[in-house]
């Protein structure tokens, strides 16, 4: 029988799997900090994830090495984390070992003093010296000999680095006056890393950057600058086209390790995929190429098969890169010979054409096996097999459906992680919520509010506010948790009028106030103030940089933006001013890396646009407006459906500040009215005209006429 450790029992997937290691592993808390006190001890850590393939190599090359346990166990006390169950943790880990190395990543390796402060750190060992790097089993010895016999030395050492981290997290010099013209310098800044060759941003590796898509694509909405348009849609149609794109089953690995988006790490993550969804369908409104609805319907038929309790609501986290620890993408990729075992020569020949599919390939662990991605035009295919175009397209499509149900039967197939964090989760309802407005995918609705629901009755603590997993022991939700959970609220109110979901919002901004907000300084720490200790680095954070989910600060002021709009309430209007006022110093040379904070500063400056559309139900004008409304992309813009039924229900339908807004609302009339702020242009019959005044940069509210229905 084969001996396990203490993770046996654990909630987190990835802990589960390292409880056959033969490390006495801990999972993180106080009964791992008293034991390393006691036995004067350094400890150990590890943070990685389930989906992380270099998480797996360290794990079967070290972790697994019984020689290399014994060593650990000797002179450690070893604690491992999941960095998605840990975010917290794991954030202020990351800032130490890149003060030390200048990189992080995972999995993430620091030795730390018994009281949890790092003294030396960096990602990925192998188990003796390779590839430029000191060998894990060397390092384990000398950083114990050097804390039994330089104690006195890595104390210093750990000294000034949990320094330095409070330094980094605290942003010096980082609050400043607000000034809507740091938009126009972080739009220049991304513009300046643009690929013109592959699209995207930088060289390899590349990583998608959903938040700089999304401001290119406002800032392009609101000036009409046509290079800004043709970045985003460079960058998304070489993304589709690419192998980071699953080209057969939908959705989007991680990021790519070359410039040319053409070899991926492996791993899908559900926050990747959620706002590559958005990015593809905002440029849908805009652009209307038929490639972007392709891939957003890729997205969503790929998580609703994969990623996604659909019986109960709930999004999963993530797809894991391998089948198992020997290999690298392998599920995902084809060898010719596998290719041509499931088509016929026709099928096969186009899929070779257009995918480039050959006898040697694109990785390097096994030079057979080749990346899917799209190297030639379905036209260009034709001409060299000599068919028709639509025979061709036709041919592919058979082909590719054949190649993923043979794909289906490889085993195994790569882990996914079933557990549901709430924050992602959140995300992923606001962007189905986004389909069903923009595809009319009334089934994306559904399910996204099944989710919230879920949230709701499973996730909810009336005095913590949203956990941070559904099911399991409970785990207290961070600042992400609850703004991104906010935020889903607000998009189901907007799609239903239901006020159930605005009533939860309301509160769980509050709560977001009063637990995590710095009435002080302006901004949110990401931990609550009344918290449990974390133990080890307890360093205030205010998460601000995009990195790899939307900055939490900015999708607070975002937040509160929105619920100004609905409420007219200052104190709302207030919290975003302070919340961009506590970054503004520092915002312009992040750039790219925080876009979220330009999308929340132009929604600051220029306020929400509320689209406000009555009738009847069953009446065509009306059904013209909204379809009109929801074709336009302006970031923020909420569109409001109201009908006599609706309005009868109580108060118009309507949020409190529009009730202000709009005193007399006549919702039997099939119109459309555009408020900003406190004002109403005049009503719109035209739904061409609605689409006119959408993206026509908003007057100053000062200068507009107040609606008279």
């Amino acid at each position: 029988m084969t001996k396990t450790n203490r993770l046996e029992k654990s909630a987190s997937p990835y802990l589960r799997s390292a409880a056959d290691q033969p490390v006495d592993w801990h999972e993180w808390g106080e009964e791992a900090f008293a034991r390393a006190r006691g036995e004067e001890k350094p400890i150990l850590l590890d943070i990685g994830a389930v989906w992380c393939h270099w998480c797996h190599v360290i794990d079967r090359e070290s972790y697994e090495n019984s020689e290399i346990a014994a060593i650990i166990n000797q002179h450690y006390v070893a604690v491992k984390v999941d960095r998605d169950e840990r975010p917290d943790v794991d954030a202020r880990y990351q800032t130490a070992v890149s003060a030390i190395s200048g990189q992080g990543g995972w999995p993430l390796t620091a030795f730390l003093t018994p009281d949890g402060i790092p003294f030396f750190g960096g990602t990925y060992f192998p188990p003796d010296d390779a590839m430029g790097r000191p060998g894990f089993r060397r390092l384990l010895v000398a950083a114990a000999e050097a804390f039994r016999t330089r104690r006195e030395e890595v104390d210093k050492s750990a000294k000034t680095l949990q320094e330095a981290v409070s330094r980094s997290e605290a942003y010096q010099g980082a609050n400043g006056q607000f000034d809507a013209g740091v938009v126009d310098a972080m739009v220049q800044s991304i513009t300046g890393m643009f690929d013109p060759r592959n699209g995207g941003f930088g060289q390899s590796p590349k990583f998608p950057h959903a938040a700089g898509i999304d401001l290119l694509l406002e800032r392009y909405q609101a000036t009409q600058e046509a290079p800004l348009r043709e970045i985003v849609i460079k960058t998304l149609e070489k993304m589709a086209h690419g192998g980071v794109h699953d080209q057969l089953a939908g959705g989007f690995h991680r990021y790519s390790v070359d410039e040319r988006w053409l070899v991926p790490h492996f791993e899908k993550m559900s926050y990747d995929n959620s706002e590559l969804l958005r990015n593809y369908l905002h440029a849908w409104q805009v652009a209307r190429n038929p490639l972007f609805r392709e891939t957003a319907e890729g997205i969503m038929g790929w998580t609703n098969e994969v990623l996604s309790d659909q019986a109960n609501g709930g999004f999963y986290s993530s797809q894991d890169a391998d089948q198992t620890l020997d290999d690298d993408g392998d599920y995902f990729t084809w060898t010719l010979e596998e290719v041509r075992a499931v088509l016929n020569a026709d099928e096969a020949r186009a899929i070779e054409l257009y995918y480039d599919v050959e006898s040697h390939g694109e990785m390097h662990h096994n030079p057979a096996k080749n990346v899917l991605w799209v190297a030639r035009s379905v036209e260009d295919t034709a001409r060299l097999i000599g068919s028709p175009e639509d025979k061709t397209l036709n041919l592919i499509a058979t082909a590719r459906a054949k190649m993923l149900a043979a794909r289906r039967l490889r085993e195994p197939t790569p882990t996914i992680d079933t557990t549901i964090y709430t924050s992602w989760n959140a995300m992923f309802v606001s962007a189905y919520l986004d389909a069903y407005k923009t595809l009319d995918r009334s089934d994306c609705r559904d399910f996204a509010l099944k989710t919230l629901e879920r949230l709701l009755t499973e996730g909810w603590d009336e005095s913590l506010g949203f956990l941070h997993r559904i099911g399991g022991p409970r785990l207290r939700g961070s600042l992400d948790d609850q703004v991104f959970t906010g935020i889903a609220l607000l998009d189901a109110y907007e799609t239903t009028l239901d006020p159930h979901y605005f009533e939860r919002a309301e509160k769980c901004l509050r709560l977001i106030i009063e637990k995590y907000g710095d009435p002080d300084a302006g901004g949110f720490f990401d931990r609550a103030r009344d918290a449990d200790a974390m133990g080890g680095l307890e360093v205030r954070r205010k998460p601000f940089q995009d990195s790899p989910t939307p900055g939490t600060n900015s999708v607070a002021a975002v937040l509160c933006d929105r619920m100004y709009g609905y409420t007219g309430n200052r104190l709302y209007h207030d919290w975003a001013q302070k919340t961009l006022e506590a970054f503004a110093g520092i915002a312009p040379q992040y750039g790219l890396f925080a876009a979220s904070y330009g999308l929340a500063a132009t929604l600051h400056a220029r306020h929400v646009l509320q689209v406000v559309i009555t009738g009847p139900q069953s009446d065509a004008s009306a059904a013209e407006l909204e379809r009109a409304a929801r074709s336009t992309y302006r970031f923020g813009m909420t569109i409001l459906r109201v009908t006599p039924e609706s309005a009868a229900k109580g108060a118009e339908g309507l949020p409190p500040g529009l009730r202000e807004t709009i005193p007399h609302l006549d919702a039997s009339v099939a119109q459309a009215l555009v408020c900003v702020e406190t004002t109403c242009y005049p009503p719109i019959q035209d739904p061409r005209k609605l689409i006119a005044q959408l993206i026509a940069k908003p007057a100053s509210a000062s200068h507009t006429s107040p609606a008279t229905s």
